[in-house]
């Protein structure tokens, strides 16, 4: 491992806390306060804290998805990319997608920074949230599995029919997260074991298949 190499791995794991640190934050923290807070409070934390938050979230988001390409990249070059790997890789760009490409664009209209429908607007900014917080636990087991922890074995390669049906639950709960229901994503506990559930289906499918 080189020196830029390095670099690049403490860089992206500290954009990755901040990205997925804020994700967690406005699931778990500022959604049961939003709903508890006074009208007055509430108006307050939608003007000043929510877009100062919605800030860092979305570039962490960008930072961790540019040093990702670079290490995705790296990896190519010395290892073959493993089912991990891609799991966690197309998960991680699902996410940075939406966050820039729903979440974000949604929570302006949501929050009255821009014009719009803005209880529809919540709705789907939530719903992509509540999907990224589902994909981040198998999101980052992948990542961290890759080199460690394989049924083929690090360096030999991905492919088969245990990635893709990983894949297809993959874009079949993506698509959902577009324009599907909350189902048991609605509540904090409900997404949080809805996440670790699906980490074991990944692990079932990729170790065992």
């Amino acid at each position: 491992m080189d020196f830029v190499d390095f670099l690049f791995r403490w860089a992206h794991l500290l954009f990755g806390i901040t990205w997925i640190g804020m994700l967690y934050y406005f699931n778990f923290v500022q959604g049961g306060y939003f709903k508890a807070a006074s009208p007055e409070a509430l108006a307050d934390a939608k003007a000043k804290l929510a877009p100062s938050a919605l800030w860092w979230f979305r570039w962490g988001a960008m930072f961790t998805f540019i040093t990702g390409l670079y290490l995705l990249h790296y990896v190519g070059k010395i290892n073959a990319w493993n089912d991990y790997i891609v799991i966690g890789a197309l998960m991680g760009t699902i996410m940075f997608l939406n966050v820039w490409l729903v979440i974000w664009p949604n929570q302006k209209i949501a929050l009255g920074m821009v014009e719009g429908d803005g209880p529809t607007a919540a709705g789907k900014a939530l719903l992509a949230s509540r999907t990224n917080v589902l994909f981040s636990g198998p999101m980052a087991f992948g990542m961290l599995a890759g080199p460690h922890f394989t049924g083929q074995g690090y360096g030999t390669g991905a492919g088969g029919i245990d990635l893709w049906i990983a894949i297809a639950i993959i874009i079949a709960l993506e698509i959902n997260g577009l324009v599907g229901k909350q189902g048991p994503l609605t509540t904090v506990k409900g997404v949080i074991h809805s996440s670790l559930g699906l980490t074991a289906v990944f692990v079932a499918i990729l170790y065992f298949l």
